[in-house]
């Protein structure tokens, strides 16, 4: 409670001090218009200001499109104003600002000398062309900065989040180029972790970017592209750093960030090699290799396959009691002719784990609740190595041609031990698993402009996927009496083994056709086909080496899937003002076979799905999109499956043949406004999806241990999320205020009673963050959730408080102190239970500069906190969490630039 009091009272000081700042901080405002010499405005005109102060920061406007501009200045200070336009002489006054307005405007003359480079000595520290800008990063940085991200950080409009995603004035960037090829797979994160701050001289943001140049205006894109230019000196040259540490309890940690460029040729190598609990790889990077997050979205039955896939739950994890990661990422680019461009990397990643955790699970909606308390501790190892070729072929403008192949290989073996406590057993399960599979894609595209109002492309896609798990339970009780036959044995020795195969292959052809500038008709044609097979056998392997097989039960399967769906689509794209309308329909054939050994069915259906989306877009920093789908998702093989496997130690589930496609509407409706003037970003989103038909779980709980079926369902279910954000910057200090709603119904199946359960969550936090240049800068981040959970008459309350606090000083030229502290307050109101923990990190980096060789001592987890507590619900359980992490760590690093 000391450290809250504390560190309370510091939020409560420093928000005092914004507050001053707040008030204090006075802008003179410029106002003015840019023509030529005959009175025409000048939109996109670059004006900026560059303050003679050292500890003052480069301001910048754009034009609009009669001219116009607008520039806050602090007052009291000395500005050298440039205006500058693509084809025009530059021109530059001093000013020095006082409490009056001023009104400047600025006449350009033509250059004509603007073909001859050589004679154009003024470079703009920023310049902006529409959905281009490009910032000189030369003039920002001031040296000290070690990765890209350093020097992204000082770059007007431009912020960068611990985790390395970028966002340009208050829109996310989703791909990164160098040099304007595709780095690694495009994630920001690789890039701005990595690259080292000194190698690069511009940065171009491109907005609404497309891959393929003809289909920028045809495809709806929102892509956000940035492209790292390199300094001259690093085209061809090979460089990158090397950092090595070694600390307390035999820590390690080797990583090397080695890049090699030149006009044709591109080879990156980044290692990582820590027993630190580092992963070099997560889930999010994993959806990027995948296609990204919002390509998955668009096929939302492949998105949750990967999130649930054993693969993804070891991503996800973050939380270790123990862990040795080996990482190595490899990625070659080679431009083998004008046109021709072949590209790939490899990444492999071996991790050793180790987990633990316990939970007090609150059985709830049955006729007498309990509460099981339950330890799971487990040892992974977890291997995977993924590959990807790639062939670009761009004849011409009018052609665009990829060829694309994929394979992924993955071994997981965890060796776990579960202890449960309930009013009904009191038992300790050791669970061994081994899961190994294969992955292999292949994918081609085609774009081609058959006339000036006819556009067509092609891609399809192969993907291969076989999985082979095997899992072993042994326990000395009996478990799942009733539904498993088991033979009495001093040790239940219980064995799965499965394989899952499918083959899917997907064809789409499109014609865009340009009715004229405001009016566009695009034509669609596709194939979805899939081929499945499962096979699973559950059995009891007895003392004597005989086998006690469950299908005399019901166990087993050996089930086959086809699916295929033909589909016509057309959409119909007009404008309206600054208002984008596109109304589409899509008409669907479905026809499915299922065949449980030797019994077969055949089914059919045609849906009719319609789509609407409208963008408005009020400028270029103020946009309104919304958008309306009706969905329908088709339940995947293992839900399908209609004999009993084993789920879990305690849980047994029964697939059902007969099921159907889900089908739901969903909305969303997204505000973005971004004000350079008043340094503000605005965000509002939301989000509707009402499911009409349903999957349905159908539970018989008995104790701890449950048997699942699936039924199809047509009550409505209801989900609702708004989320917003507001960032303002004043002076050296930007406020942030975040918050987040949702809510959900959904119906629950359990004992065979039907109950509409509720759940509603609220998330704010409240931030401020200062950008001095000669001072500390601190971030403080206070965050507050509320979540309720209805199900029949019982009500469960969670709140939680977090007080987030990080330090960066940069002192005496050569030294860099980052320190970080989190504070959270967890509660559980209704079983009145709280829970207080903290955690810390802190380092200090040595270097001289120009000096190759750089210093730190690191410390994490300084308080040496071994858990974290958390809260989660499903349709009977309430469970309360704790995991268990690393201790304090404490590391010497040496690294040394190439």
């Amino acid at each position: 409670m000391r450290y809250y009091r504390f560190f309370n009272l510091l939020f409560l000081t420093f928000a005092q001090f914004s507050l001053i700042s707040f008030c204090n901080a006075q802008q003179t405002l410029i106002i003015g218009k840019v023509t030529d010499t005959i009175q025409t405005p000048l939109p996109y005109a670059n004006i900026l200001a560059i303050p003679q102060a050292d500890d003052q920061d480069v301001k910048f406007a754009i034009s609009e499109n009669d001219g116009s501009y607008k520039l806050g200045l602090i007052k009291n200070q000395t500005y050298e104003l440039t205006v500058s336009y693509l084809g025009y002489k530059p021109q530059t006054i001093t000013i020095s600002t006082t409490d009056q307005d001023l009104i400047k405007n600025f006449i350009l003359k033509e250059n004509p000398d603007q073909l001859d480079e050589v004679t154009i000595k003024y470079t703009p520290p920023i310049t902006v062309k529409k959905d281009t800008i490009t910032y000189d990063v030369t003039k920002f940085v001031t040296g000290e900065e070690r990765k890209l991200r350093d020097a992204l950080k000082k770059l007007p409009g431009v912020e960068v989040d611990r985790e390395g995603n970028v966002t340009v004035q208050g829109k996310k960037v989703t791909k990164v180029l160098v040099e304007n090829k595709t780095f690694f797979t495009g994630n920001s994160k690789l890039a701005v972790n990595n690259i080292p701050a000194d190698a690069v001289e511009k940065v171009e943001v491109l907005d609404n970017y497309n891959e393929v140049a003809m289909l920028k205006d045809l495809q709806d894109s929102e892509d956000m592209a940035l492209n790292i230019l390199l300094k001259e000196d690093k085209k061809k040259f090979v460089f990158g750093d090397i950092e090595a540490g070694a600390g307390i309890k035999e820590r390690y940690l080797v990583h090397p960030n080695l890049f090699y460029y030149s006009p044709k040729t591109n080879i990156n190598f980044i290692g990582d090699l820590n027993n630190q609990g580092i992963k070099s790889f997560s889930f999010s990077d994993y959806l990027e290799f995948e296609g990204g997050f919002g390509k998955l979205l668009d096929d939302a039955g492949s998105y949750f396959s990967l999130f649930n896939s054993d693969f993804a739950q070891y991503l996800n994890n973050q939380d270790f009691t123990d862990n040795i990661n080996q990482f190595g990422a490899l990625n070659i680019r080679q431009s083998v002719s004008k046109h021709t461009d072949i590209s790939g990397y490899l990444i492999t990643s071996n991790s050793k784990t180790q987990t633990a955790s316990n939970t007090l699970n609150a059985y709830q909606n049955i006729e007498d609740p309990f509460t099981e308390d339950r330890t799971v501790t487990n040892h992974l190892n977890n291997f995977f190595t993924i590959g990807k070729v790639t062939v670009d072929y761009d004849p011409t403008y009018k052609q665009d041609f990829a060829y694309n192949a994929f394979v992924k290989v993955t071994n997981n073996d965890s060796h776990g031990f579960v202890n449960t406590i309930n009013p009904d057993q009191n038992n300790s399960i050791t669970t061994v698993t081994d899961v190994a599979a294969l992955n292999i894609k292949q994918n081609i595209s085609y774009s081609r402009k058959l006339s000036k109002a006819h556009t067509a492309t092609l891609e399809a896609t192969y993907n291969f996927q076989n999985d082979k798990p095997i899992t072993e339970w042994l326990t000395n009780q009996q478990i799942l009496q009733g539904l498993i036959p088991l033979e009495d044995a001093d040790v239940y020795n219980i064995l799965q083994t499965k394989k899952s195969t499918s083959h899917n292959f997907n064809a789409i052809i499109k014609d865009y056709w340009v009715l004229n500038n405001f009016n566009h008709l695009y034509t669609s044609v596709g194939i979805n086909t899939s081929f499945n097979d499962f096979i699973n056998k559950d059995v009891q392997l007895l003392n004597d080496g005989s086998i006690n097989n469950f299908s005399s039960a019901g166990f087993g399967n050996d089930f086959g899937y086809s699916f295929i769906d033909t589909y016509l689509g057309l959409e119909y794209k007009f404008q309206i003002g600054i208002a984008t309308f596109k109304p589409a329909v899509f008409y669907h054939g479905y026809l499915w076979r299922t065949e449980q050994f030797d019994d077969a069915e055949a089914f059919s259906k045609n849906l009719l799905l319609p789509q609407f989306t409208t963008k408005v877009e009020f400028n270029n920093s103020e946009k309104l999109n919304f958008k309306y789908k009706l969905n329908a998702r088709f339940p995947g093989i293992n839900q399908l499956a209609n004999n009993f496997v084993l789920s879990n130690f305690n849980s047994v589930y029964k697939g059902n043949n007969q099921l159907e496609n889900q089908l739901y509407h969903s909305a969303s409706l997204s505000y973005y406004k971004f004000s350079l003037f008043r340094n503000l970003n605005f965000n509002l989103n939301t989000s509707f999806n009402k499911r009409i038909k349903s999957v349905k779980t159908v539970s018989e709980l008995n104790g701890i241990e449950s048997f699942n079926t699936t039924i199809m369902f047509d009550q409505p279910e209801h989900n609702w999320m708004l989320s917003g954000r507001v960032s303002k910057k004043i002076n050296k200090i930007r406020y942030n205020l975040s918050s987040r709603f949702s809510y959900n119904d959904y119906f629950q199946i359990l004992n065979s009673e039907t109950n509409l359960n509720v759940s509603k969550s609220i998330s704010s936090t409240i931030g401020i963050e200062t950008s001095f240049k000669n001072h500390p800068n601190v971030e403080i981040n206070y965050t507050k959730d509320f979540n309720t959970y209805k199900a029949l008459n019982n009500v469960s309350n969670f709140e939680n408080d977090q007080l987030e606090v990080i330090l960066e000083y940069d002192f005496l030229k050569d030294f860099i102190f980052k320190a970080d502290y989190t504070f959270d307050n967890y509660n559980n109101k209704s079983l009145d239970t709280k829970t207080t923990f903290d955690t810390a990190n802190a380092s200090l980096f040595y270097q001289v500069e120009d000096s190759p060789w750089g210093f730190e001592i690191n410390a994490t987890n300084l308080f040496d906190t071994r858990f974290k507590q958390q809260n989660s619900f499903n349709a009977f359980v309430i469970s309360d969490s704790r995991t268990f992490i690393l201790p304090r760590i404490v590391m010497f690093k040496v690294s040394y630039k190439l």
